[in-house]
């Protein structure tokens, strides 16, 4: 199996080493240009050299990666002329997934482990109000009440507003007239279908990280076409499954592949309106997860949609056409340019602005780490279908997935709401959190393996979960301890079962270990964004 993945070919081929692969990336241009056929392009690369993918499928063409190419001979000429000499239509081992439910399987979170601050974000709730939803939640948490779904949230914020005169002294004052705005935000947020993504059976990030037995990583799609009708959700959503991945994996280092790869396409929606705050946070987990073996690519329109911050932390960059009519369009023209490593046989401000459609500027990192000089060069074409699937095929392609019959049918357990309104026969417990079997790192419904590795021994029974620093000098590097501190993981790392049960262990019981426990765990961003 290669180590490198062919994007394209100018003078001289441009590759992708895989091993420089976390170093994470960019693919920018206007609309039209072909962005969404290299995204493609490196989705299949990296499935066949055995990394998971996930994307966002926002106009509703990437599923066409599930299914093989149409006979084309310009394509077929075209991938022969830049030296894919094994060319052949093949279709990706595809998982679709939908929030909604109804163009994939569904993808849940439960309320508990979302956190008030990133559902805070996605409901625009200014930073009274936000101080409102953490008293819910912190009530909750000394209450042993579960947070699972869109009911729970209502109930809870209910029981506050009815015992608001009596919780002020212990969590602070709270107005009737705030719980009522919040209210109003979830109602909006319910009409919007939102209510769709709380609840169980959970995601499990294992099942995002699967290889079939030939060993090629399977390329997970979220239908996005009607998430993105709501862009504060979609990127609240991308965002809270970004601090998943940071909060579970463990420190790995460099490998000599990626354990994952993210696209994040619409990528100014995740800053557009962001307070300095939460872009510095983002900033953290772009620059600290590559240590956890997961590249993150941006997709966008222009590379001055990203902060500067985190376009500096992107060093695979494939930039294909801008338009330049206006001046502010100019000058966007002239900061990209700026940001390759010069090549002198080409100029690049001019480049940029008369590439073809298939055509772009690519520049990566080699092995020694320093970028690449810029190439002009036509984009490899992909092996899979360019274009939508219909129905029937993505019927299908649910019929045969690995994950069928995981997450299909919610689970409605005794939570907050049945304690609330005295339906529920016991206090609720940390039992089975799903109804099938619990995935494992061991365990791929393919039959293959994962990309994680072996489970480790299982851990000594826990208490509070304060971060601890390792003490003479034992225990992990310094990025060990910095991602122990940020998710509140001590010396030793989860095991998935125990990853599994985060959010119940967020809900249930009233120790101040447990208490503590919330502060640090539910979400990378929502525990840390105000420090």
């Amino acid at each position: 199996m290669s180590d490198t993945i062919l994007i394209g070919r100018g003078e001289h081929p441009c590759t992708l080493l895989l091993s420089r692969a976390n170093r994470h990336g960019l693919v920018a241009g206007a609309t039209g240009t072909g962005k969404t056929v290299t995204l493609q392009t490196l989705a299949e690369g990296f499935s066949r050299a055995g990394v998971p993918v996930f994307c966002a499928d926002i106009k509703g063409d990437l599923a066409g990666l599930s299914q093989p190419g149409r006979p084309n001979p310009k394509l077929e000429q075209r991938a022969h002329d830049l030296g894919e000499a094994a060319f052949a239509y093949e279709p990706s081992p595809a998982i679709l997934w939908d929030v909604f439910g109804e163009q994939g399987h569904p993808l849940r979170a439960t309320v508990a482990e979302m956190g008030p601050l990133l559902l805070a974000r996605m409901l625009e709730l200014n930073e009274t109000q936000e101080g409102v939803l953490t008293i819910a939640f912190k009530l909750a948490d000394d209450e042993g009440l579960l947070l699972l779904d869109f009911k729970d949230l209502r109930a809870i914020l209910t029981h506050v507003a009815e015992r608001a005169s009596e919780l002020g002294a212990t969590y602070g004052n709270v107005s009737k007239a705030t719980i009522g705005t919040i209210q109003r935000r979830l109602l909006m947020l319910e009409q919007a279908g939102g209510e769709q993504f709380f609840g169980e059976p959970a995601l499990s990030l294992a099942d995002l990280m699967l290889l079939t037995p030939d060993g090629r990583g399977a390329v997970n799609v979220l239908a996005a076409d009607k998430l993105i009708a709501s862009p504060r959700l979609y990127a609240t959503f991308l965002l809270w499954l970004l601090s998943e991945l940071f909060e579970e994996l463990p420190e790995v280092g460099d490998l000599p592949k990626p354990k994952l790869v993210f696209f994040f396409d619409e990528a100014h929606l995740l800053f557009r309106d962001a307070p300095k705050a939460l872009v510095e946070k983002v900033e953290t987990v772009v620059r600290l997860i590559r240590s956890k073996g997961v590249g993150i690519y941006f997709v966008t329109q222009n590379p001055l949609d990203l902060p500067a911050t985190v376009l500096g932390q992107l060093g695979n960059r494939v930039q294909h056409a801008l338009r330049a009519f206006t001046p502010a369009e100019q000058k966007a023209v002239r900061a990209a340019a700026e940001t390759f490593r010069p090549n002198p046989k080409l100029r690049v401000e001019d480049a940029i602005t008369h590439l073809g459609v298939g055509e772009a500027l690519v520049s990566t990192l080699q092995e020694d780490g320093t970028p690449s000089p810029v190439e002009r060069a036509r984009i490899l074409p992909p092996r899979g279908r360019i274009g939508a699937i219909t129905p029937e095929e993505r019927a299908a392609t649910l019929k045969v997935s690995p994950l069928a019959g995981r997450y299909d049918e919610a689970i409605d357990r005794d939570s907050a709401y049945e304690r609330l309104q005295g339906r529920a026969t016991a206090a609720p417990a940390s039992g089975p959190w799903r109804s099938g079997p619990a995935p494992t790192r061991d365990s791929n419904p393919w039959g293959g393996a994962t990309s994680l590795p072996p489970l480790p021994a299982p851990p000594p029974a826990r208490g509070s979960r304060i971060p601890q620093i390792p003490q003479g000098g034992q225990g992990g590097s310094m990025g060990d301890i910095l991602g122990n501190i940020l998710t509140g993981r001590g010396g030793k790392r989860e095991g998935v079962a125990e990853s599994m049960a985060k959010s119940a262990a967020r809900s249930i019981g009233s120790s101040v270990g447990r208490q503590i426990s919330q502060a640090v765990v539910r979400g990378l961003l929502g525990s840390i964004l105000k420090r």
